[in-house]
């Protein structure tokens, strides 16, 4: 069995081939079977070192051996029961003693429904309809996210999804990332029906966009200012940059939190969260309803717990170094190439723009050179290194990266951008 087989059959079976749109790539994704520490496996047998981690869930590295016991003697217990247990208050402690904001919390199945209660929670908080975001933040699938977003939908050109009713879209307003006066301005036209600022600290989902200095808190102040809460959506960013949410760091205070991601140490998971007065009105205490069946299962519990314990103790001072070896050598190889670009990084993500000299909103990323990234992600993958298939992404780095990961990635980088360069010039004559 080969991932050209396995797609021959999964394109007659789901849409496009996949089920999720960022996993496709032409001529055809590599169907992986198995994962361990920092590389994945194909069905061929071949090994690639692996920077997309699960599109940044996987921290420790894939089938962490502590984990992997823990989940065995889970599994021999059951995986769901469709009550409460242990596990999840458990998880729900290390989370609340480690965050200054999160004081209750509930736990969901996926970023996406995440952020969905919390903005309905928040405009039934405030009563107020409207919730403002930035525009190429992405946070989730559902319809109050999917309007000028960012992730798969900019790969394909779709930043806001047909089969939104425009009644739903009038719901939401949109603003520019690291613009301050961009949001005021927004806020004062809608200043009585804001119910909420959403937004992702970090842009991890149209490649990496740090918050200039300042925007954060200002924001937190225009919140106040017009009644409106801020709901920090850390799905990537919580647990990423230190032991706690990102907000802690940054030193911003939010109402209501969305996690996910490292939070569950791979299996679906997410949480919203925040002030106790907020979250109070969630049903059974209140009268703002969510539910799942699935929602706080014992697998994603324990999990989850697994992989916070050990994160506890883990050098997030030298993951960071690590990432930033790469990104070093990676601005070396482009000047020595003479190959324009920006790169972001902050603590385990990091990602390239070839042909743009910054990047600080989602229409700056939007000029990026999207064929050299291809012929790049192209060589790299031919080279054992598996990326996330578009510069709309992001590249994480795991505690399991070895230094000899490292060094290979960089040589292989050199050699990779070099011939991408080539051939595109090639063809250019």
């Amino acid at each position: 069995m080969n991932s050209k087989t396995l797609y021959g059959q999964s394109s007659g079976l789901f849409p496009g081939g996949v089920n999720s749109p960022v996993r496709y790539y032409d001529p055809f994704p590599l169907f992986f079977r198995r994962g361990s520490g920092s590389k994945l496996e194909d069905y061929e047998g071949r090994k690639f070192i692996d920077y997309s981690l699960g599109f940044g869930a996987m921290i420790l590295g894939h089938a962490n051996p502590s984990v992997v016991r823990g989940l065995q003697e889970r599994i021999g217990d059951g995986y769901l029961f469709g009550t409460p247990t242990e596990d999840e208050v458990m998880l729900a402690k290390i989370i609340r003693e480690s965050s200054r904001n999160i004081r209750k919390m509930r736990f969901t199945n996926s970023g996406t429904e995440a952020t969905m209660h919390a903005i309905r929670l928040a405009r039934a908080y405030t009563k107020k309809k409207k919730v403002l975001k930035m525009e190429g933040c992405f946070h989730g699938a559902h319809d109050y996210a999917l309007i000028k977003s960012g992730s798969g939908t900019l790969t394909f050109g779709v930043p806001s999804s047909p089969g939104i009713p425009e009644e739903v879209s009038k719901t939401v307003v949109v603003a520019d990332y690291n613009d301050i006066d961009s949001v005021r301005n927004t806020l004062r036209s809608n200043r009585q029906e804001t119910a909420a600022i959403i937004v992702e600290p970090v842009m991890g989902n149209v490649g990496v966009i740090n918050p200039v200095e300042g925007f954060l808190k200002g924001l937190r102040e225009l919140a106040t200012e017009y009644d409106a809460l801020l709901i920090l959506d850390e799905v990537i960013t919580g647990y990423r940059f230190g032991f706690s949410p990102y907000q802690d760091i940054a030193g911003v205070e939010a109402d209501l939190t969305t996690l996910g991601k490292i939070i569950g140490g791979g299996a679906p998971i997410g949480l919203f969260g925040g002030r106790e007065d907020i979250m109070d009105m969630v049903s059974p205490s209140g009268p703002v309803y969510q539910s799942g069946t699935f929602s706080g299962n014992p697998f994603s519990m324990a999990s989850g717990r697994l992989t916070m314990q050990i994160l506890r103790g883990s050098d997030y001072g030298k993951l960071a170094g690590n990432v930033q070896k790469l990104v070093n050598a990676l601005e070396s190889i482009m000047q020595t190439l003479n190959i324009n670009g920006a790169i972001n990084s902050i603590g385990s993500m990091y990602q390239v723009f070839f042909g743009i000299n910054q990047a600080r909103n989602y229409r700056e990323v939007m000029k990026a050179d999207r064929s050299l990234f291809k012929q790049y992600f192209d060589r790299m993958l031919n080279a054992g290194i598996y990326l996330p298939p578009s510069t709309f992404e992001t590249n994480f780095m795991s505690f399991a990266h070895s230094d000899e990961d490292i060094e290979f990635t960089i040589v292989k980088m050199e050699e990779s951008l070099k011939n991408a360069r080539d051939n595109l010039r090639n063809k250019a004559k």
